[in-house]
């Protein structure tokens, strides 16, 4: 997501400084709230099985870890709506773009974002071609497709830079 602002050589030059920032922040909540989503889902999922007493971890449903997943992302989000001017108040201008500046210098965060929104474009895509007849897209369902793509192209970040190519970017 960063790529698409421009990045200046120095911080003080560094345009749409506000923009770039919040995104970021708001972008990483959506995340955040997602694994949580995702790891609720599971433990549900879990806790559903032990008390009706299966022998299998019976999964609670695709359905029900999207739902949980847009949830989350959503919880996430909203949080870090309220928190990110809160962290920021009364914050001088520059020190907005000097951490603006970081980020956008930062290559491993670069490829975080690529990665991960990838996924998060992607996966709702993918989920959209095989959509059963009759079956309700809500914004539940939606948000945890974007979430579980996003936690997916993080996945294959880390995949691919720490276990196929050694850590190199």
């Amino acid at each position: 997501m960063s790529r698409f602002f421009p990045h200046t050589p120095y911080a003080e030059d560094q345009p749409f400084y506000h923009t770039v920032l919040t995104t970021h922040v708001l972008y990483r909540g959506f995340q955040v709230g997602a694994i949580g989503g995702i790891m609720t889902g599971v433990v549900r999922s879990v806790v559903k099985s032990i008390r009706t007493g299966s022998s299998s971890t019976g999964f609670v449903g695709w359905s029900a870890l999207q739902r949980s997943t847009g949830i989350g992302s959503m919880v996430g989000l909203g949080a870090l709506v309220m928190v990110l001017p809160l962290r920021m108040w009364g914050k001088e201008e520059i020190e907005w773009k000097d951490r603006t500046w970081r980020l956008l210098e930062n290559k491993g965060q670069m490829a975080v974002d690529d990665w991960s929104l990838s996924g998060a474009v992607l996966m709702p895509l993918y989920m959209s071609m095989r959509k059963q007849s009759g079956e309700r897209l809500g914004w539940k369902m939606a948000m945890g497709r974007a979430g579980i793509g996003s936690t997916a192209g993080i996945i294959g970040y880390l995949s691919w830079t720490y276990l196929i190519n050694r850590g190199s970017l």
